[in-house]
């Protein structure tokens, strides 16, 4: 396992309660593959607060990828609802928590909202 991917499952951890999140509650679990297995990263969200553990067991939405790819998302280099329809990623279970991931990987370095980009530019073109 990476330490780009350890400490993004440590970081979402400390967190704990995930303000976009509030109004979720289920199970995902991340199989991430290496070339000496797979590692399992296991998420519960119950009402935003999330816990992560290194379980191996039955979840709304399981997500499947190599660790490097993930690392990746990590970093914000890519996203995972693209990245599923690039069969990058592969989900089983509820598809709501591919789109619900967009809310805890960090953003694409570089980018900006529309509307800080749009008041650095003075409301005009």
């Amino acid at each position: 396992m990476s330490n780009a991917t350890r400490d993004f499952f440590d970081e979402l951890g400390r967190r704990g309660s995930e303000r976009l999140l509030k109004r979720t509650t289920g199970t995902i679990r991340f199989d991430l593959q290496h070339d000496h297995g797979i590692d399992h990263w296991f998420l519960t969200i119950m009402n935003g607060d999330v816990q992560v553990s290194r379980e191996k067991r039955d979840a709304d939405c399981v997500i499947r990828t190599d660790n490097t790819f993930f690392d990746r998302m990590t970093r914000g280099e890519a996203k995972p609802l693209p990245a599923w329809l690039r069969n990058e990623i592969t989900s089983e279970g509820k598809f709501r928590f591919i789109v619900l991931l967009e809310r805890l990987f960090p953003q694409t370095p570089g980018a900006r909202h529309p509307r800080t980009l749009a008041r650095d530019r003075g409301g005009r073109r």
